[in-house]
């Protein structure tokens, strides 16, 4: 938790406001009850008020210092309505379904983002990735700059030589099935960027591959390579100070000694802090590997490229999860525009 205490401290001078959508969830109550304790914003619940009352009750959880809001019962609820309707009208969607849309907690969390009365979205501890992103990407949308909405990981490993003591951001391990090479490098630039706003660290960008320096020639090789050489033009472009190599395997990306022998000339080899999957399949294995077997510490999907803040955590989460990712978006949220320039605008009239 080395790496939380940071943020948390961090946040603690900076509050802001988390909407948790599933305010019937004992996880995301006892996560919003320490959000609110350690006094690292205001956090909100989403959910019938009696339904979460009871929950709480069974929970053990108090309510004071958590507000409760009913999306059915809202006061914001006609103008989201309206809202939603300009922003899906060229899908044709009416009033009926607009405000069958805006009862949902994940639709009503996502609204509350995008017309800034939150400052961050955490969902998922019940709900299958698609109910969450489905919500975020028809109302937050893709962030000015961005092209595409992607997702990472954060683990904290027992072991502190790997990574960044012990901190590696793997990506991407929720959205995009099969990146092609303009996608794998803006993944990799927001990876990168998420390192550096969090930690202030240089960014070490490993691209991984079952090939490194050309030991192995498939088709899926060439991509990483050209994903490599893609992300350090992006990089340069928008002034992030990063290193980006690839391909590498995952070996020659951590391990020192294994570097040196497969690639003695690299910038990253044996000390990369961002690790860059080929491809969602072996990201979110790989993630999903550290975390239970290597009994890492994960965080995550944190989403990335999105006009605001927001993260889906898996349905295996434990509250200390949850509050670890609260904490991860309550942090980007103090200076989300340092991320991406523009963002989180909300148009005259809107």
């Amino acid at each position: 938790m080395r790496f939380i205490a940071r943020l948390i401290d961090k946040l603690q001078r900076h509050p802001k406001r988390i909407v948790f959508p599933e305010g019937t969830e004992p996880r995301i109550l006892h996560a919003a009850r320490q959000f609110h304790a350690l006094r690292l914003g205001a956090p909100i619940v989403l959910g019938d008020r009696q339904k979460v009352n009871e929950a709480a009750g069974h929970a053990g959880v108090p309510l004071d210092g958590i507000r409760v809001i009913d999306p059915e019962t809202s006061s914001d609820l006609d103008s989201f309505v309206q809202r939603f309707m300009r922003l899906r009208r060229s899908q044709g969607v009416q009033e009926p379904e607009a405000r069958m849309a805006m009862k949902q907690p994940n639709y009503f969390g996502a609204m509350m983002v995008a017309m800034h009365q939150a400052d961050g979205f955490v969902s998922g501890a019940n709900d299958i990735p698609g109910s969450v992103f489905r919500p975020l990407f028809q109302i937050v949308k893709v962030a000015p700059q961005a092209t595409a909405a992607s997702s990472c990981m954060i683990v904290e490993l027992q072991n502190a030589k790997f990574g960044e003591d012990g901190v590696l951001f793997i990506a991407d391990c929720g959205v995009i099935p099969e990146p092609n090479v303009e996608e794998l490098a803006e993944i990799a630039v927001a990876t990168a960027s998420l390192a550096k706003h969090l930690l202030n660290i240089r960014p070490r960008v490993a691209f991984l591959s079952f090939s490194t320096k050309g030991s192995a020639m498939h088709a899926s090789v060439g991509r990483v390579q050209a994903a490599a050489a893609l992300a350090r033009q992006r990089a340069e472009q928008k002034g992030l100070a990063a290193d980006f190599d690839g391909e590498l395997q995952v070996d020659a990306a951590l391990v020192e000694e294994i570097a040196r022998r497969k690639a003695p000339e690299s910038p990253v080899a044996g000390r990369a802090n961002v690790l860059i999957f080929p491809e969602l399949n072996s990201g979110n294995i790989g993630a999903k590997l550290l975390q239970h077997v290597a009994c890492a510490n994960a965080y995550g999907q944190i989403l990335l490229g999105l006009d605001r803040p927001a993260a889906e955590v898996s349905r295996g989460s434990t509250a200390q999860d949850i509050l670890g990712v609260a904490a991860i978006v309550g942090v980007q949220a103090i200076a989300y525009h340092l991320l991406y320039p523009g963002s989180g605008e909300v148009l005259p009239g809107e």
